[in-house]
């Protein structure tokens, strides 16, 4: 499909795309109704690739005309209207600098059973009340980059397809299979009767260091996060089977948890790899 020029920040084919630095707005605008599923935005390139890959129903694509050269390869088997605009007329429209100079609009999807992503995973995360955007972001990132299967939210995560989410996820939130575990904490039965061991990442007193713990071979393992600040409420952490912490050179030092969530991911994953990829290797190392 031929690039489209656009010109006037008015033009109603832009319209997925006003207002993006207002959370409030563009809740109330991506919300389904009677006649539309709702949609996201994502931006970036590599958030773009990631969209197309997935099969998402694409609305269209908004680009920086110094952009669209270098994507030639991905925009050219979309079938999807292609938007070509100046910066002026991009911050115009989106109400701030899009100096990543892409964007793109597809819609929203109806989220899964969580049954249906239990059944073929190993390694997931569970995720309660995390209600930082770029939080969510980092930890979806790291989902995606270090093999974990599959992210369950809690009702009061917020929303993995709000744009910065996306962005900072660098599009693995639309390849991490996700779904949200509800009534909540209730449901955190269904991932223990599928045979998962819960394991609360957290600093409490009376946790394990994580490099101790490895799991044994074949074990299903749900890693439990808390929101920034708070972390695991009560319940989260009575329903856990084993509880686990990053050990700290100082004890008044934390990690942010999206920074926590890579390493508990790679303790898992990594063990994972290091059974799969030597078959001579009877056990699983320690971490």
């Amino acid at each position: 499909m031929e690039p489209a020029a656009i010109t006037d920040p008015d033009d109603r084919r832009v319209d997925d795309y006003r207002q993006l630095h207002d959370a409030r707005a563009r809740r109330l605008m991506e919300r389904p109704d009677d006649t539309s599923p709702g949609f996201f935005v994502a931006e970036g390139a590599h958030a773009l690739q990631r969209l197309v890959a997935s099969g998402r129903r694409l609305r269209s694509v908004l680009v920086d005309q110094i952009r669209l050269e270098g994507l030639a390869g991905v925009l050219g088997g979309i079938d999807a209207p292609v938007l070509v605009a100046d910066q002026p007329t991009l911050r115009a429209v989106a109400g701030f600098p899009v100096h990543r100079g892409v964007l793109a609009a597809a819609d929203r999807w109806l989220v899964p059973d969580p049954a249906e992503l239990l059944a073929g995973a190993r390694r997931i995360a569970i995720l309660e009340d995390i209600n930082d955007h770029e939080n969510l972001g980092v930890i979806f990132r790291s989902a995606g980059s270090l093999g974990v299967d599959a992210v369950l939210l809690s009702p009061r995560c917020c929303d993995p397809l709000y744009r910065r989410s996306v962005r900072v996820s660098m599009g693995h939130v639309l390849t991490v299979p996700w779904t949200r575990l509800e009534p909540w904490p209730e449901a955190l039965d269904v991932v223990t009767r599928a045979g998962f061991c819960l394991v609360a990442l957290t600093p409490a007193a009376d946790s394990e260091p994580l490099p101790r713990w490895s799991p044994a071979a074949g074990e299903r393992v749900a890693v439990l996060l808390g929101a920034e600040g708070p972390g695991l409420s009560s319940a989260a952490l009575t329903a856990a089977h084993r509880r686990l912490t990053i050990p700290m050179q100082q004890a008044e030092d934390s990690l942010n948890v999206g920074s926590a969530a890579a390493i508990a991911f790679y303790a898992l994953t990594s063990t994972n790899a290091s059974v799969t990829t030597s078959a001579t290797e009877a056990s699983t190392p320690s971490l």
